[in-house]
């Protein structure tokens, strides 16, 4: 069993949610290329599919300076029950990411509160094979489910049985 000190857990590279003011995230994105600094804002037609929204791949230390260092409003979404900034785990943040690419086959939820406990499953066929979320039936069709914590979702295109398992 692995013991971290906190000090040790904050060294950690993890992808964090930032709000950012409305039409500031093509600047922040330039800032954050300047510093080198991973992150991701999806796009379609070169507009911010998540106004306002932009994922941060670094470490505790540097998110919370980002906002000093940038000049910019930079806030990011805490997690409520441990009182720190919400962590995406890194096979989420991927697979979102790469649903996000079939955007024309994917349907984005932005109210992801209202699905209530899927069967967790992993695509194992096809074009979406390797993606793991949940299983839900939207507009009449089986779909597999990325969630970002309680912000977005995303779900695929319908998906057969044979083709997921159960995990």
């Amino acid at each position: 069993m692995a013991f971290y000190t906190e000090a040790m857990k904050r060294s950690f590279i993890h992808f964090y949610t930032d709000r950012v003011k409305y039409q500031t995230e093509r600047k922040i994105k330039y800032f954050l290329e300047t510093k080198g600094i991973e992150h991701y804002i999806p796009l379609q037609d070169e507009k911010p599919v998540l106004p306002c929204l932009v994922f941060i791949r670094t470490d505790y230390e540097q998110a919370l300076a980002l906002p000093v260092e940038s000049g910019y409003v930079i806030s990011y979404l805490m997690d409520t029950y441990t009182k720190t900034l919400q962590e995406i785990p890194e096979k989420q943040m991927q697979d979102f990411m790469f649903l996000q690419q079939f955007s024309d086959k994917t349907i984005l939820l932005s109210d992801p509160e209202k699905l209530r406990d899927g069967e967790k499953v992993r695509i194992i066929k096809g074009e979406f094979a390797g993606i793991e979320g949940e299983l839900y039936r939207i507009k009449g069709h089986k779909r597999v489910v990325v969630r970002l914590g309680g912000l977005v979702s995303v779900a695929t295109t319908y998906v057969a049985r044979e083709c997921m398992e159960k995990f």
